[in-house]
């Protein structure tokens, strides 16, 4: 997708190696930063942990001279094995997504960075073609828009999933 950088960290670092210059200067070249993982353990997979750990250094990230990403657009873009069902309060797990990803919205917070709840893609382990063809849609969809500044961000924060997103009639 045009205006879209993809970056797999394990392709470019397979030995966990992260170049932190590389990567802050990859951020700090972007207006949207996207975490697109299965989720692991409630959680991200270790690699991201270990990029957050590394990357988001005090007095760039954060601090009260690091402001390197202050302002950018950030969310997740998830994949779970679990029904939509099972992350709900009343749920299997007791919690939403975006509430499991409590610790990646205050780290947004604490990097002056405006979190996005996630876009999820819920029970990949029975997930039929036509359905990953409507995600993919969707989430094109909300990319464009976001790049296009046609999402209302308040609105949008306020959504327990961006999967709720519905771009507004023109």
């Amino acid at each position: 997708m045009d205006g879209v950088t993809l970056h797999d960290l394990y392709e470019a670092y397979p030995e966990l190696d992260i170049d932190v210059a590389h990567e802050q200067a990859l951020a700090e070249e972007h207006d949207i930063i996207i975490f697109h993982h299965p989720l692991f353990w409630y959680s991200t997979p270790a690699i991201l942990k270990e990029w957050q750990d590394l990357v988001l250094e005090h007095g760039w990230a954060y601090g009260s001279e690091g402001n390197a990403l202050q302002g950018k657009i950030f969310f997740n873009i998830i994949s779970a094995g679990g029904r939509q069902s099972a992350y709900t309060v009343d749920g299997y797990n007791a919690h939403t997504l975006r509430q499991l990803m409590a610790p990646l919205e205050q780290t947004s917070r604490l990097c002056k960075m405006t979190f996005l709840p996630p876009f999820v893609v819920y029970g990949t382990h029975s997930i039929k073609m036509e359905q990953v063809e409507e995600h993919r849609q969707r989430l094109n969809q909300l990319l464009t828009d976001l790049m296009n500044d046609r999402v209302d961000i308040a609105s949008a924060q306020q959504l327990i999933s961006l999967n709720d997103y519905l771009t507004p009639a023109n």
